[in-house]
């Protein structure tokens, strides 16, 4: 096309990459199955199986289409505030695909006018289908869920391709030749953080497409809240000092029971706002923080904090934004089991000091910055959190931690600005006529 993308250089297939492309043309029905289990597991809606061999349950819209492919809720979590500015900046339409329905639900939940589709498995035909029917002016692949063929194609279709988010892996060193042979095919690899980028380099990639960003989720804007909802509640718990223990699992709730057990001791009214990572467990942990002795009030009942109210159990979906903003000093959740930890940079955004425990494998790099940066903090168990709640509760040193919290955000608030900036000329010039 006259004006249109340009290709960027790249190495030939790698005698790997040619044995995937091959098994998965001949054997198609290995993905095939793969996928339809996957589907099944997740209690996706069986009518929408199709979309993952590439046959489209929605027409495409009219204009510049914007492609970006999201794997689960993480990496939603990465892209939203990017998609958003690339709507606003270049009027294009959003396309999101997702391997799993927790993702779908979160981009439907936090984008609804994005279209969603699920991903199309990798396979000559499916890809093939799915790129012949949206036809996208820009693919937007985040973190590391690259698919070789789906890459291969949409480059051979001189449809620009970036790959945004990306953190470091062991593949790049255990096939550096075939993943060189993708990665080459990308006009734009955003990376997590130096050392990725590094990674990168070392893999001969041309190093001015190459850009360290750094993790765009410190980036995102704020979790939302109901100002009317935040204002009941502020009225409700009035002075008291308050913290949060935000998307608990089991493995988690009684070293935070016991921790609150400890901390009342030193502050007597202090209010726990509990919130588990699955509202459907609201009945159960009712239940046991009743047996536990606390007073508590329900969220999903409509009660709010009463002076006697010593945790106030917020079993709803969708309101962390207000919770956050009530709490300064949050224990994330998943940090106690085998879960790998949550998102620190969402009670960090909204001014929150962050305890944690060991278990933060999902988020290693970020907790280790915002430990570094005086934000977050390390708690080994129920008694070593009671001990830094009591502590930390409505002191000089929670000021610091949230002071730092600000300066460390606004430090990166412009990086989604240089990476839009990177991307829009690749889009304009795969749409120029």
């Amino acid at each position: 096309m006259s004006g249109g993308y340009a290709p960027v250089p790249k190495p030939g297939l790698t005698a790997l990459l040619r044995v995937y492309l091959g098994l998965t043309a001949v054997a198609p029905g290995l993905l095939t199955r793969m996928a339809r289990k996957g589907h099944a597991a997740q209690g996706a809606a069986p009518e929408r199986l199709a979309e993952r061999v590439g046959r489209a349950s929605a027409a495409r819209p009219e204009g510049p289409l914007v492609w970006f492919h999201a794997a689960s809720v993480g990496e939603v979590a990465s892209s939203l505030d990017l998609a958003r500015d690339l709507e606003r900046k270049t009027g294009a339409r959003l396309l999101f695909t997702t391997t799993t329905a927790t993702g779908a639900e979160t981009l439907a939940r936090r984008l609804p006018q994005a279209v969603h589709q699920f991903q199309p498995v990798d396979t000559p035909a499916a890809v093939g289908a799915f790129l012949d029917h949206w036809q996208p002016d820009l693919a937007c692949l985040m973190e590391n869920d690259l698919w070789p063929r789906l890459m291969i194609e949409t480059d051979r279709r001189a449809i620009p391709l970036a790959v945004i988010n990306a953190r470091a892996s062991r593949s790049r060193s255990r096939a550096p030749h075939a993943i060189r042979a993708l990665l080459s095919r990308a006009a734009l690899i955003s990376t997590q953080d130096a050392a990725t980028a590094a990674q990168m380099r070392g893999l001969g990639l041309d190093p001015a497409r190459i850009m360290d960003t750094g993790d765009l989720k410190a980036a995102a804007s704020p979790l939302p809240a109901d100002p009317a909802a935040l204002e009941r509640l502020r009225q409700a718990i009035g002075t008291r000092p308050v913290w949060a223990a935000a998307s608990t699992h089991p493995g988690d709730e009684g070293a935070v029971i016991a921790a609150h057990q400890t901390a009342l001791q030193t502050h007597p009214d202090l209010l726990l706002v509990l919130i588990p990572r699955h509202p459907a467990r609201g009945a159960e942990l009712g239940q046991r923080l009743g047996q536990a002795g606390f007073n508590i009030a329900q969220r999903s009942t409509g009660a709010l904090p009463e002076p006697a109210t010593q945790v106030y159990l917020a079993d709803t979906l969708g309101e962390m934004g207000l919770f956050y903003r009530l709490a300064p000093l949050v224990f994330l959740g998943g940090s106690f089991g085998t879960e790998g930890g949550h998102n620190p940079y969402e009670p960090a955004m909204l001014g929150a000091a962050v305890l944690h425990g060991p278990g933060v494998a999902n988020f290693r790099r970020a907790y280790a910055g915002l430990t570094q940066a005086g934000v977050a903090l390390r708690v080994l168990d129920g008694a070593d959190l009671g001990r830094q709640v009591s502590r930390l509760t409505a002191s000089p040193v929670l000021e610091e931690m949230r002071a730092n919290a600000g300066s460390l955000l606004d430090a990166g608030a412009d990086a989604r600005r240089k990476l839009l900036a990177r991307l829009v000329p690749l889009m304009e010039r795969k749409t120029a006529r």
